[in-house]
């Protein structure tokens, strides 16, 4: 989603908006980042987890999560003036990814939350974006009770294209999830760019 208009009356150009997804496995913190860093009261989805749930939902390293995501989350935040971000946390769950696909349409990019603990959970979000070549960075999001690795470890593990950035944040932390989204942006602006030019040459 990118939009832009300018005041007939006054001459100033109104406020360039941007989507940016911000994805990832179940319980790595996608609400919990978009809250922190939104300037608005974010909209949630969430519910209780169920009984019923308990046979597809895997609560491993997480156990003390009772909510989980069910459609999206949506925060906004103004990076600097005239430019803010629209941010929508996807659900983590498989059941729910048929939601994906209308959450990326005119997505600039995303971020793409990874918990070292269970790093296998957010294969499915980088091969998502990847495929569908939406720029990405994957934001670590540092657990106190995880075992520290740095970004190039990471990224050799999760065997992420040459150039996609890696970065260690607190999704609690609105200045560390602030950073996140700048480094985002600054990233898809050249591959955009980069695409551009390709085009026409």
């Amino acid at each position: 989603m990118v939009s832009e208009h300018s005041d007939a009356t006054s001459g100033e150009t109104a406020a360039l908006a941007l989507k940016i997804l911000v994805a990832g496995g179940f319980g790595v913190g996608k609400t919990t980042l978009v809250g922190a860093v939104s300037e608005i009261r974010p909209l949630r989805t969430e519910e209780l987890l169920s009984e019923a749930g308990r046979s597809v939902d895997d609560i491993g390293g997480v156990d003390r999560k009772v909510t989980t995501t069910v459609a999206m989350d949506l925060g906004r935040i103004t990076i600097r003036s005239g430019l803010s971000l629209y941010l929508f946390g996807t659900p983590g769950q498989d059941r729910f990814w048929f939601l994906w696909d209308e959450l990326a349409q005119g997505a600039l990019g995303a971020v793409v939350l990874a918990d070292t603990r269970r790093l296998e959970d957010c294969f499915p979000a980088v091969d998502y974006f990847e495929h569908r070549r939406i720029p990405f960075v994957v934001a670590v999001n540092c657990f106190t009770d995880a075992r520290a690795y740095g970004a190039h470890e990471v990224s050799r593990a999760l065997d992420l294209d040459r150039g996609t950035p890696v970065v260690l944040c607190d999704a609690r932390d609105r200045d560390s999830g602030k950073e996140v989204l700048v480094r985002l942006v600054e990233y898809a602006g050249r591959m955009h760019t980069a695409r551009l030019l390709d085009s026409v040459g």
